[in-house]
């Protein structure tokens, strides 16, 4: 498939797509925005590359093109904002075949629609490895972006969701050639999703913003230890998180006491968890328990506190150990 089949197969599938803030979608030089801005306007991009941020021995195509598309929904959820307009920009190496690259598309437009996001553009070019890269465009309700300067003393730490999964399903994909195929029958499906094909959470997002008294959030894409750096750095306080707090998904357990990881040491350092770490004031847990249940969304679960001071800090066994920036990085 040449680079001009690709771009046709994927509007075949996607189509032109139509919403009230798009004048001219695909087609021209530019797509053109127009009417009045009554939110702010959020844009964030994001690189794959083949051999860094994925495999194709374990990854599938279909997946890989949802996955594409959630890594830039999640920062998008992580202002509090919704994901409106993409851009999907690929190097295509020559070995790609059509099934391969139909697959893709499949799963990226797939992705587009269960998130009511519009294609507007894009670019194709030749190159030795896959290379996908993704813009997404959203918004948020004027003043409401959640940044991560804010986090203040006495807040509470929260996450939207479990940790490590993505990181056990990472060591189980490297180590066993699995098969995404294969997982009907495999232990270890939430492992394989979270790594495969995760969601971002843009309604949680979204509830949060609406919600007030939340100081400060972000993603948790390169590990809990690192992320909530990355909040403490901006915001100028400490985080404590608690080991006892950090209870490990059923199947992360499994599997860890299976091939002798550690829980707690994947669910603060291993990647691409996707959900959102976030800081509030403790007070405000009824309001948001209620919000939750009404929106029949998990409520969050608190598991550190912030304090006056600098870096992450772990509490186990009476002992704190720093653990600042100590999240993954892509090789």
């Amino acid at each position: 498939m040449r680079e001009r089949q690709f771009i046709s197969r994927l509007l075949d599938v996607a189509g032109c797509g139509e919403h009230p803030l798009l004048s001219q979608g695909i087609g021209d030089d530019c797509a053109v925005l127009s009417g009045q801005l009554l939110h702010d306007r959020l844009v964030t991009t994001d690189m794959l590359v083949e051999g860094a941020h994925f495999d194709l021995r374990w990854h599938p195509a279909y997946l890989l093109g949802r996955k594409s598309l959630v890594v830039n929904i999640s920062d998008i959820a992580a202002m509090g904002g919704r994901a409106q307009f993409a851009l999907l920009s690929v190097a295509l190496p020559a070995r790609m075949d059509d099934a391969w690259l139909n697959d893709f598309i499949e799963g990226f437009t797939n992705k587009l629609a269960e998130e009511d996001v519009v294609l507007i553009g894009g670019d194709t070019a030749s190159g030795d490895k896959l290379v996908i890269s993704v813009t997404v465009l959203g918004s948020v309700a004027q003043g409401k972006a959640l940044k991560r300067r804010g986090a203040r003393p006495g807040d509470g730490v929260y996450v939207t969701g479990p940790l490590g999964l993505a990181a056990a399903g990472l060591h189980l994909c490297q180590r066993r050639r699995f098969k995404f195929d294969d997982v009907a029958v495999s232990p270890w499906p939430h492992l394989l999703k979270a790594l495969l094909d995760p969601d971002g959470q843009s309604a949680m997002g979204g509830l949060l913003s609406a919600l007030g008294g939340v100081s400060a959030m972000q993603d948790v894409s390169d590990g809990l230890a690192t992320d909530l750096a990355h909040i403490c750095a901006a915001s100028g306080v400490a985080a404590e998180l608690f080991a006892n707090r950090l209870t490990p998904h059923p199947e992360l357990e499994n599997y860890c006491q299976l091939v002798g990881l550690d829980p707690i040491d994947r669910q603060l350092r291993g990647g691409e968890d996707y959900q959102l770490v976030f800081t509030m004031p403790p007070e405000r847990e009824a309001a948001l328990a209620l919000t939750c249940a009404n929106r029949d969304l998990p409520e969050p679960k608190r598991i550190g506190l912030i304090r006056e001071g600098a870096g992450v800090w772990l509490l186990q066994g009476g002992a704190a150990t720093e653990i600042t920036f100590q999240g993954y990085e892509h090789g």
